[in-house]
C-alpha cells in the first residue's frame, strides 16, 4: 500500500482525522524532515532538531487517492502560518508534505498551487513540499493520543 506523510501542526489531531477516513488504512505519527538520527519527543519540542512532527498513513488507493488526501490536509489546518498552528509554536509544527515518489510530489505541488490560486485564502500558502526522509516513529503514548484519552480534538 501506498505511503503519504503529512505535517500539519500538532500531530494528535491531524492522525485522529486521517485515520478517520475510508481507505486509510494505517497511520503512524512520528518525526521527519531533521538532521539528527532517533529524535524524542523531548529533543523536537526543543526546536532545534529540524523535525517537523508528522503522521504517515498508509492508504488503499482503490479507496481513497492522494489527491483526495491533499484536500484533506489543506481543510485540517492553516497552511498560510509559518511555523504555527493555533498556539503551537516553533519549526516542528510546520506545514509539510513529504512526498515519496515523484508523482507525490507534482500532485502536491499542483495542489498547492490550486490553492494558493483560488483565493480562499488571505495569506500565501507556506506549506514545504520536500522529499520523505527517515520516519522516526513517536513515543507509544503518542499513537492514536486522542483515541486513548477519548477525545474528539486536541484541546478538548
Amino acid at each position: 500500500m501506498p505511503l503519504a506523510t503529512f505535517a500539519a501542526g500538532c500531530f494528535w489531531g491531524i492522525e485522529a482525522r486521517f485515520s478517520a477516513m475510508q481507505g486509510v488504512t494505517d497511520t503512524t505519527v512520528g518525526y521527519m524532515g531533521g538532521h539528527i538520527d532517533n529524535p524524542g519527543y523531548r529533543a523536537v519540542c526543543t526546536d532545534t532538531t529540524g523535525h517537523a512532527e508528522v503522521v504517515q498513513l498508509m492508504f488503499d488507493d482503490s479507496i481513497i487517492s492522494y489527491e483526495q488526501l491533499l484536500d484533506a490536509f489543506w481543510q485540517m489546518h492553516d497552511p498560510t502560518t509559518l511555523n504555527r498552528q493555533g498556539p503551537d509554536a516553533g519549526s516542528q509544527y510546520r506545514s509539510a508534505i513529504f512526498y515519496h515518489d515523484e508523482t507525490q510530489q507534482i500532485l502536491a505541488a499542483q495542489s498547492q498551487q490550486a490553492l494558493d490560486n483560488s483565493g480562499l485564502l488571505p495569506h500565501p500558502v507556506v506549506t514545504e513540499i520536500s522529499p520523505a526522509t527517515t520516519f522516526w516513529r513517536a513515543e507509544e503514548y503518542h499513537q492514536k493520543y486522542l483515541q486513548k484519552k477519548g477525545l474528539p480534538a486536541c484541546g478538548l
